[in-house]
């Protein structure tokens, strides 16, 4: 493990806490990293969870990112003599200025009304995920229970991200309510639930597969310009040297998987693309897809990286899902059976198990107990996908061979 992830994932890390927490009149009881972003070369950025007695006797939880490489503006800076690290406390993130209003219920409600809706009374606001540096949700419902998603990213991306919504207004995708300049989109939520709700809930799950085409057909062609998106398999070699950094006992099958997986020609005709598509950004009702979220990554390149995102994704859910991998399964056969009416059964197989090879640095980045045991089961999965050249047969395979059975996280980047 590089010297890096030492300091800000191990005892050093717990030191460096205490004194920022002192500083600020607490006594920090208890900490843990809760997500790692390691780029090789780069910068690393830590996520953390802590508990904190102040000096009137109070205890609250706290949330802290640190970061080492260059070190933005309105961090604690700290060194050990060779390598400088920043400290901040939530909602105060240094690349996301707008944090602290997005996490501010009467800032909330002022701007949700300057939107255009009524608001009769508070709003309620619940984190629903944090990036360090890089992006955050806030979900605010107000007292008639309306739902408005706050998304906090870096300012200079906020104008973009409504633009994109606004350019997609006729597909499924949440309606942009507005932005500001410091970070902040505002976007009304949609109808249904999550897919990945319905899968870790319900004991058998029809999904309409046609209405996942549907959808992914709907997006607008002006999503489609500017440069090719790098697909899931010519990004995979970078994924392999995270992992190979953060457990390197693993990085000779990390970086064959890569090599297996990697292409220097288009293996599909450019289209729109969602970007990042998985079983928590559809949105369903009643077996078909009501809508998209987190179009933040959509442009320009290949079906077979959409298809091969959620299947690679639906692959993982149902190896630390076994109660639910009948039904996960299910849902992944009917997926690939359709998809593969279009797309290249082999290449769309490939397209997967790059995918889970990006989803095997997850178990370090969030620190999930056991970590190193759930990397091999996930490498074990990406190559059970190459071997059999198909999601139906090698995740199967990778289920019932067994594995992890704690869902702890399966976020993704």
């Amino acid at each position: 493990m590089s010297t890096e992830l030492s300091l800000l994932t191990g005892e050093p890390a717990g030191e460096m806490l205490t004194v920022v927490v002192g500083e600020a009149g607490g006594t920090l009881l208890r900490w843990s990293a809760t997500q790692v972003d390691h780029q090789p070369r780069g910068r690393t950025t830590v996520g953390y969870t802590a508990r904190v007695r102040w000096g009137d006797g109070t205890e609250t939880g706290e949330t802290f990112g640190a970061c080492s490489g260059p070190l933005p503006d309105g961090v604690v800076r700290l060194s050990d003599g060779v390598t400088d690290i920043g400290v901040w406390r939530f909602p105060f993130d240094p690349e996301l200025p707008a944090l602290p209003t997005a996490f501010d219920a009467v800032s909330m409600r002022r701007l949700v009304e300057g939107a255009g809706l009524r608001c009769d009374g508070e709003v309620r606001l619940r984190v629903r995920s944090y990036r360090p540096r890089r992006r955050a949700v806030i979900e605010v419902t107000t007292p008639d229970r309306r739902q408005v998603f706050v998304k906090v990213v870096r300012p200079s991306r906020a104008r973009a991200l409504h633009e994109r919504h606004r350019l997609a207004a006729l597909a499924a995708v949440p309606q942009s309510l507005g932005w500001t300049g410091d970070g902040l989109v505002l976007l009304a939520g949609l109808p249904g639930r999550t897919l990945r709700q319905a899968l870790l809930t319900e004991d058998s799950v029809a999904l309409d597969a046609d209405s996942v085409v549907s959808a992914l057909d709907a997006l607008p062609t002006g999503l489609a310009t500017g440069e090719r998106r790098r697909t899931w398999g010519q990004k995979a070699g970078h994924y392999a040297e995270v992992i190979a950094a953060a457990a390197p006992e693993f990085a000779a099958r990390a970086r064959e998987i890569a090599r297996a997986v990697d292409h220097d020609r288009p293996q599909g005709p450019d289209v729109p693309v969602h970007g990042d598509l998985y079983e928590n950004q559809l949105m369903v009702r009643d077996g078909r897809v009501t809508g998209l979220l987190d179009i933040d990554g959509a442009g320009r390149g290949e079906r077979l990286d959409d298809a091969g995102c959620l299947l690679g994704h639906l692959a993982v859910l149902a190896q630390l899902q076994p109660i639910r991998a009948t039904s996960i399964l299910g849902v992944g056969t009917a997926l690939e059976e359709r998809f593969t009416a279009d797309l290249d059964p082999a290449a769309l197989a490939g397209r997967a198990a790059a995918v889970v090879l990006s989803l095997a640095t997850g178990p370090h980045r969030v620190q999930e107990p056991g970590w190193r045991q759930q990397t091999a089961a996930r490498l074990a999965l990406a190559e059970r996908l190459l071997d059999e050249k198909s999601f139906t047969r090698g995740a199967a395979l990778a289920s019932s061979s067994g594995g992890i059975v704690d869902l702890v996280s399966t976020e993704k980047e």
